[in-house]
């Protein structure tokens, strides 16, 4: 079976997201990145049905970044690994999510989730 991966990289979307009360009034950025090993090789087909949507992974994201608000980026990884695993097709995600303009001396910080199903 060919190898197939889905990715997105660098989405950058301000989130409602922190502990900080400055975080609370002016939520700050997220750069957001997934990888996705599907179980299928290259499809086929050239049709949208025999692929992951990139579309409605990115709409996905959006709407978790302006959704409730949550206080970490660990649980905002989180919530995007579910969101990519609802398709039965992915037998593997790497999520990262990275705060930025946290600190002068960093570009960003952040966490890095890993799953196989």
């Amino acid at each position: 079976m060919a190898e197939y991966r889905i990715v997105v990289r660098n989405l950058v979307l301000v989130a409602r997201i922190g502990i900080h009360p400055h975080e609370k009034a002016r939520p700050p950025r997220l750069r957001i990145g997934v990888e996705l090993e599907m179980t299928s090789s290259v499809p086929g087909k050239d049709e949208l049905a025999a692929v992951l949507d990139y579309e409605q992974l990115v709409t996905g994201i959006k709407a978790i970044a302006a959704g409730e608000h949550i206080n970490l980026v660990e649980t905002f990884a989180e919530r995007v690994m579910r969101l990519c695993f609802v398709d039965p097709r992915v037998a593997a995600a790497r999520i990262s999510v990275e705060k930025l303009e946290v600190y002068v001396e960093a570009e960003s910080v952040g966490v890095i989730l890993e799953r196989r199903r």
